[in-house]
């Protein structure tokens, strides 16, 4: 059951007059999470719910489906035909002028962008102005309470550790000249997360060597699997959460050097992408300090200067980090003002990564990820230790 109190605070709050939630086939995810709906159940037909900023929200289904919103509090309504649906929407709307809905200006927030640009152009049609729900999103779906926040401490401390033992079996494999390959990393981190109450839900960590992790997603199967030897670069990024309901995921990305000397240009890639990332979080610091509003593309262009700067630029391939949730990537804002344009706040209750990374074709990669936590009185958290170093193998 939603909150409707809460979220018409939260609308008063945004200044719009209503959020207009809606679903056809499946399509939104988002809603059926804020409604507290059973979004395995499947939808046939189109049906939409408004919860007005003051006021009772008011249910509006199909016939055929006429149980659907059943589940919510307010009015409800019933549509056959398409004129009728027309006709209900107006009426339901009322005279409100400012719509939210699961949409986003010229797709700068594809991720909240899921309502078809024909019922845009519907709701549009009919008199009112359609703004994005994104904001409201960030608000019901990223923002940790405690529980969750500690959740996410919990799986951080045993990744962690998960992550120092992999470097060491490493170092204990190349010590006794023994076969290792990054596949056989990778899976042991698996299972050790299996051991430790953990689940990254089937999407396995990443350990790759030399050139491998130049491609930021690379996955190391037992095709393409190769002995680790002395001289490679390692590159370990994992992620798990606790193996329970409402727990949110934890995720980091280590480099290291099978050897004592790095070569010096992946010295000099690492010191460069730790600066980044620290210029980053230095940068969300100083204006939370300052009590100043702050969006995810403006700590993106901070922490991608210091890449630029250094001649970098073009081998950073990515945004510099995503939301956290239940979802290793989840519906927060993300640090981004390369691949999209993301205008959302950093508010306090958020979890988002740091992750600047160069990546050299061919030769070698480096990424160093960190989580960072807003808490509830603005305190800017790690949660973790950082790398600082290389890891020497």
């Amino acid at each position: 059951m939603p909150d409707i109190a809460r979220i018409q605070s939260e609308l008063k709050a945004a200044g719009v007059d209503g959020w207009l939630l809606y679903d056809f086939h499946n399509r939104d995810a988002i809603a059926y999470h804020v409604l507290g709906m059973d979004y395995g159940k499947f939808t046939s037909r189109r049906w939409f719910y408004w919860i007005p900023t003051v006021g009772d929200p008011i249910r509006l289904a199909h016939k055929v489906e006429s149980t659907k919103l059943d589940s919510l509090p307010g009015e409800k309504r019933l549509y056959l035909s398409w004129r009728e649906l027309h006709a209900s929407l107006k009426a339901m709307l009322g005279s409100a002028r400012k719509v939210a809905m699961q949409y986003s200006p010229m797709a700068n927030i594809p991720y909240v962008s899921t309502v078809d640009g024909g019922t845009i152009d519907l709701v549009r049609s009919l008199g009112f102005e359609v703004v994005s729900s994104a904001g409201l999103v960030q608000t019901f779906q990223a923002v940790l309470d405690e529980a969750a926040y500690r959740s996410h401490l919990e799986a951080g401390e045993r990744v962690q550790r998960i992550k120092d033992e992999a470097f060491a079996l490493i170092g204990r494999s190349i010590r006794a000249n023994e076969r290792l390959t990054q596949y056989d990393v990778q899976q042991f981190i698996v299972r050790r997360f299996g051991e430790e109450g953990l689940t990254c839900k089937g999407e396995f960590p990443i350990v790759g060597t030399n050139e491998q992790p130049a491609d930021p997603h690379f996955e190391p199967t037992p095709a393409n699997a190769r002995p680790i030897k002395p001289g490679d670069t390692v590159l370990i990024d994992l992620w798990a959460k606790l193996d329970q309901k409402g727990a949110v995921f934890y995720d980091i990305t280590w480099c290291g050097f099978v050897g004592q000397k790095p070569p010096a240009k992946y010295a000099e890639i690492f010191g460069v992408v730790r600066d980044a990332r620290d210029a980053a979080l230095d940068f969300i610091r100083r204006r939370y300090a300052e009590g100043k509003k702050l969006h995810g593309w403006e700590v993106d262009d901070a922490c991608r200067q210091v890449v630029e700067r250094a001649g970098y630029g073009p081998y950073f391939l990515h945004r510099t980090g995503h939301s956290i949730g239940e979802e290793v990537h989840g519906n927060g804002v993300n640090i981004d003002n390369l691949e999209t344009r993301d205008e959302r706040e950093l508010v306090p209750g958020i979890c988002f990564s740091i992750e600047p990374g160069i990546y050299l074709a061919g030769e070698m990669a480096v990424r160093s990820e960190i989580n960072v936590f807003i808490t509830p009185a603005g305190k800017v958290d790690v949660a973790g230790e950082m790398q600082k170093e290389l890891v020497l193998i």
